[in-house]
């Protein structure tokens, strides 16, 4: 009996120990494909539900806002059917289907855990400012390169609001769907995803800013993609301040409905 258990543990000892995965290359593989996922998601959906659209309804009529407003509406909603269920289907595990944290996604990691609080409204205007001073500066800055256009009008598909009732629904497109989408894709899912990836004391900055360089870019033009770089880096540190996107997403709203008012009441013009 001793020899055998000597035997054992003589095995035991001499065993060498498993070498552990390179999660850090992983990881960063894991970033890059996150953040090109979810811009390819935004894209594609456009391309499709808009030539969709086109050739059933015909180009006319979705000139209108009420369709221009389902449109948005339907891009929304198949990019977040791509961000949020389409990569648990294709990378999931066959030994635990249910358990893979990389790709499955929570309401707390997409920051919409609970109900929005008091601090969240309080918040939601102080950032607003923060944003703006912000912006401010980083214009100012790209002013100085010849390729920055400050009066570039952004167009955003609601060129034609002849009555009140095209403007309420180019507001709801505009101020509500889209702050609330676009703060659940960027500062929910990715931002949430991209947090738990990137380890050390780079994690936070480094996250908000892949995260609001991407919401730049896909904005398609320098004078408002810099407007809204600065705006995802106010949102970020909301979300991180809060824990939620509850905040920034009152933020977004201010900021939309802001721009709405000055582009389409006022008629001083405005930036997305």
């Amino acid at each position: 009996y001793y020899l055998r258990h000597y035997q054992v543990n003589l095995m035991e000892v001499s065993e060498k120990p498993k070498k552990p995965k390179n999660s850090k290359k992983s990881n960063i593989l894991l970033v890059i494909w996150l953040l090109l996922w979810t811009g390819a998601s935004l894209v594609a959906s456009q391309f499709i539900i808009v030539y969709l659209l086109y050739f059933i309804l015909g180009r006319e009529t979705l000139t209108t806002p009420v369709w221009t407003t389902v449109m948005d509406a339907l891009i929304y909603a198949l990019t977040l059917f791509f961000v949020l269920f389409v990569p648990p289907r294709l990378f999931r595990k066959k030994t635990s289907p249910k358990k893979n944290p990389d790709w499955t996604t929570d309401r707390e990691e997409l920051g919409l855990k609970g109900l929005p609080t008091w601090t969240d409204i309080g918040l939601a205007p102080v950032g607003f400012i923060v944003y703006l001073l912000l912006a401010t500066v980083l214009v100012s800055i790209f002013s100085f390169f010849p390729f920055f256009d400050l009066s570039e009008a952004q167009d955003v598909g609601y060129n034609f609001l002849n009555s009140g009732l095209d403007k309420i629904v180019a507001f709801i497109a505009l101020c509500l769907i889209a702050p609330i989408i676009e703060e659940t894709i960027f500062r929910g899912f990715l931002y949430g995803k991209l947090r738990g990836k990137i380890s050390g004391r780079l994690s936070l900055p480094l996250s908000a800013f892949l995260v609001s360089l991407l919401f730049g870019i896909l904005h398609g033009q320098w004078n408002v993609g810099v407007n809204v770089f600065a705006m995802s880096l106010v949102l970020c540190a909301l979300r991180e301040i809060t824990g939620t996107i509850y905040s920034g997403i009152l933020l977004h709203i201010i900021k939309n409905t802001v721009a709405f008012v000055l582009l389409y009441i006022i008629g001083t013009g405005g930036i997305y």
